[in-house]
């Protein structure tokens, strides 16, 4: 019986899997993208059949609550966000290293926790460093929960709570970590388990999120 392999190798770009390493993805093109990972690092679908509750299903046209959305008074930040961040959603924020992702994201829960709590936690800074970038920014008095963590288990457990905050930022979700995979951190793996792991407690909790990703040479999400 043939045994199974031990590692396989996947593009971080695109998530292609492919038999060995190659200095070029076949899939989409990118270069050096492809890294090894353990064979078990991203589990094999199984059935879920049997075992479920149902679900309750709604008429749609039936009447809705009224619909709460976070305004932040940073007006372009409003309008790409549809006039707010709703409660319980994921925004992605993308961009090339060092164009003020942070900066932008830190001024945004700055003005968001006025109106109630707000966590910004930080995979890539030290408190400290955060703590001087909004003492420039003249965002030091803003009461901000402020932490610097990296291991997805323990981000989980801090959101997933009765008094959740209204949102929080992850600053980048490449540098989150998720301990039940033998991949390393900003791997394709590790990305969308952390963003699984992120998004489900944001929409239990009805904690508007947002995740920091940066962008690639290519142009892409990094992982």
């Amino acid at each position: 019986m043939a045994k199974a392999p031990s590692s396989r190798f996947v593009c971080q770009a695109c998530g292609a899997v492919h038999r060995k390493w190659s200095g070029k993805c076949d899939d989409c093109g990118a270069w050096n993208s492809i890294v090894e990972e353990a064979a078990g690092s991203e589990a094999l679908p199984k059935s879920v059949a049997g075992g479920g509750r149902k679900i309750d299903f709604v008429a749609l046209s039936g009447a809705s609550a009224e619909e709460r959305r976070l305004v932040s008074g940073i007006g372009e930040f409003d309008r790409v966000a549809g006039g707010g961040l709703v409660p319980g959603s994921a925004t992605l924020v993308g961009g090339d290293p060092g164009i003020g992702k942070s900066t932008l994201l830190l001024q945004v829960t700055a003005a968001l926790a006025q109106q109630g709590p707000v966590a910004y936690i930080s995979g890539e800074e030290a408190v400290d460093q955060v703590r001087m970038r909004a003492r420039r920014m003249g965002l030091a008095e803003a009461p901000v929960q402020l932490a610097a963590a990296t291991a997805v288990r323990d981000i989980v457990a801090s959101l997933d709570l009765p008094d959740a905050p209204l949102a929080a930022v992850i600053d980048s979700i490449q540098t989150m970590f998720v301990d039940t995979l033998d991949s390393a951190p900003g791997t394709v793996a590790q990305v969308r388990a952390a963003a699984q792991e992120l998004i489900r407690v944001a929409k239990r909790r009805g904690t508007a999120l947002l995740l920091v990703g940066h962008v690639t040479k290519e142009g892409t999400i990094a992982g």
